[in-house]
């Protein structure tokens, strides 16, 4: 199972690097793009690998340390149920990514570039989901922000340039709110502070510290929180993502904020426990922030006119979705929110990827210009139709099911006004995210009488870009007629926190 860990986080790195290091002449060769999407196919079979090696083992797998920086400041690795959970669609959701793009970057210059950093990119983010330690987990969280910047910049227009320099400031300045609370946490412990459900820093060890410790892991869920975009430190996303290239949008969209997820899981869930800020000031400022943010988000997305920005603010909300059922520190909250984590990823790939599909084949980037889309692009709009509705949360699709615990988890929780506060800003959302998706659907198959019928021929993509939205949006369906064993799973890690 070691080795299987270090493939899939060496062979992506060592990849992506050697890529970056090819002669200029063969950035436009679309044998890049072929072997790119080779190695993906390879990394998301070795994640197949470990998930069945990991389960086979009955979770009981053992970490290891790969390098030691300082005599008690070791780099390792620790596969658990959560870092399980989210090497079982990261490599899958990239894969598809990346066969989008093999038809996207077929009018695009500087592929060399933008495969590599792809491939760098997934090496952190597997990194950040196997780290068995908080030093190991924030080093590959701060290489997750290097290497998928250029992403953003791809372009290298002067908006583009100015979205990646902005998404830099925003990431740093969280990192170094975070980085604060590494550092006294790892103070206070002693020594490397390694994950454990419920929280490895005992309550009389954290007692020492008096007010500290709650100040650090507020400012822990601050700083990893910009990444998942959360007010007041979401403004970097709504940049960033219209101005890069529809492939990489959705993977920072469904991917990259759930590195922020992830960190601020692990240092709530796995470090300080959840015991120690129930009922405390942390809690309820951190349920106040989420709440902002879902409200903000679903309202700036309701009135931005550009397609891409407006799915960009919609990651915003949905993101908070999730911060905010982790905030209410109940068993059934959490679950929604780890089942929301899985659900978003499949539905706003599909959604970016939707929009870079309708980008590349009529140039049209705002809304009010898809008006009779869906009788030259069928197929993809059947499946923005589908995904949509899962991200509204019309049953049988999956987002009802995630939204289903957390509005449960929320009601039971005893947290006070948040109790019913949260459920009530969550439909209004809901509401919101159905007046920004719908219009889309219902203007691009029922265009009107000012519509040009005479319009005729398909704009329909090829399959490199129609068979990845149709899995994605089957993706989404499927989660949602048969979330069992999901539930069972994530009930299970959100049990053992809690």
């Amino acid at each position: 199972m070691h080795e299987i860990i270090l493939c899939l986080i060496l062979v992506p790195v060592l990849a992506g690097t050697v890529i970056l290091g090819l002669p200029s002449e063969m950035s436009e060769n679309r044998t890049v793009s072929h072997i790119s999407v080779a190695v993906l196919g390879i990394l998301a079979v070795l994640s197949v690998l470990l998930l069945g090696m990991y389960h086979k083992s009955a979770g009981a797998a053992a970490g290891f340390t790969i390098f030691s920086l300082t005599e008690n400041l070791d780099i390792c690795f620790r596969p658990d149920d959560l870092g399980i959970f989210f090497m079982g669609f990261i490599p899958l959701v990239w894969l598809l990514g990346g066969i989008f793009s093999l038809e996207y970057l077929k009018h695009e210059t500087r592929r060399k570039r933008f495969w590599g950093f792809y491939l760098l990119t997934l090496g952190a983010l597997h990194g950040l989901s196997l780290s068995g330690n908080l030093v190991t987990m924030y080093l590959f969280f701060e290489m997750m922000t290097l290497v998928s910047m250029p992403l953003v910049l791809h372009t290298q227009t002067h908006e583009a340039v100015m979205a990646g320099l902005k998404y830099l400031l925003y990431s740093m300045c969280g990192a170094y709110m975070a980085l604060f609370g590494v550092f006294y946490l790892y103070h206070l412990g002693g020594g490397p502070v390694e994950f454990s459900p419920g929280g490895v820093l005992s309550p009389e060890t954290l007692a020492q510290g008096g007010v500290l410790p709650y100040l650090s892991i507020f400012l822990m869920i601050l700083g990893f929180g910009v990444k998942a975009g959360m007010f007041p430190m979401h403004a970097w996303l709504p940049t960033a993502h219209p101005v890069a290239p529809a492939p990489a949008s959705a993977v920072l969209s469904a991917i990259i904020v759930k590195g922020g997820v992830l960190a601020v899981l692990r240092s709530v869930y796995y470090t300080v426990g959840a015991d120690f800020i129930q009922g405390t000031w942390v809690q309820y400022a951190w349920l106040v922030l989420a709440l902002v943010t879902v409200f903000m988000g679903s309202m700036l997305a309701f009135r931005e006119p550009v397609f891409k920005k407006r799915l960009a603010y919609s990651s915003v909300s949905q993101a908070s979705y999730i911060l905010l059922g982790m905030a209410v520190l109940h068993p059934a909250a959490l679950t929604g929110a780890l089942m929301h984590v899985l659900f978003h990823a499949f539905i706003k790939t599909a959604l970016f990827l939707t929009a870079g599909a309708v980008i590349y084949q009529t140039g049209c980037t705002r809304v009010d210009e898809l008006a009779g889309i869906g009788k030259r692009m069928p197929v993809t709009l059947w499946c923005y139709t589908f995904v949509s509705l899962g991200l509204i949360g019309i049953p049988p699709m999956s987002g009802f099911i995630s939204k289903w615990y957390l509005m449960s988890g929320m009601l039971e929780s005893g947290t006070g006004v948040f109790s019913w506060l949260g459920p009530a800003v969550l439909l209004i959302s809901a509401l919101l995210t159905a007046g920004y998706l719908l219009p889309v659907t219902i203007r691009g198959f029922l265009p009107g009488k000012d519509y040009d019928y005479s319009r005729s021929g398909s704009l329909e993509p090829s399959g490199k870009m129609t068979i990845p939205l149709a899995i994605l949006a089957a993706a989404a369906l499927l989660t949602g007629l048969f979330p069992g064993g999901l539930a069972g799973y994530l009930g299970e890690i959100a049990q053992s926190v809690l």
